[in-house]
């Protein structure tokens, strides 16, 4: 039951992540390293088996994330760098990419 907790949490905390950070024109990079840190921590806890189920999902929407960054902050931000560890596939070109992933 706990892998469910873990799940949850994850799956939320990225999902308010990337709408924190979705077109934003400034964006506070105080939350950020701590944040990051945090989802890299959850994604970590997942076992193996679900990161592979939901890894699609976790690359479309941390890779909106990093684009909407990269907009902002540029490719030298560290936090950017962090999110990318965590995306298996290609990073999305548009943070307005929401096509359905197979």
């Amino acid at each position: 039951m706990e892998k469910y907790k873990d799940l949850y949490e994850f799956a939320a905390s990225a999902g308010a992540f990337e709408g924190y950070v979705y077109h934003m024109e400034s964006v506070n990079p105080d939350y950020l390293p701590r944040w990051v840190d945090n989802l890299g921590d959850k994604y970590y806890t997942l076992p193996y088996e679900v990161r592979a189920e939901i890894q699609d999902f976790c690359d479309g929407t941390l890779g909106r994330a990093v684009q909407s960054l990269i907009t902002v902050l540029r490719d030298k931000y560290e936090v950017i760098g962090k999110l990318k560890k965590l995306i298996q596939e290609k990073i999305l070109s548009s943070p307005n990419d929401f096509s359905k992933q197979d």
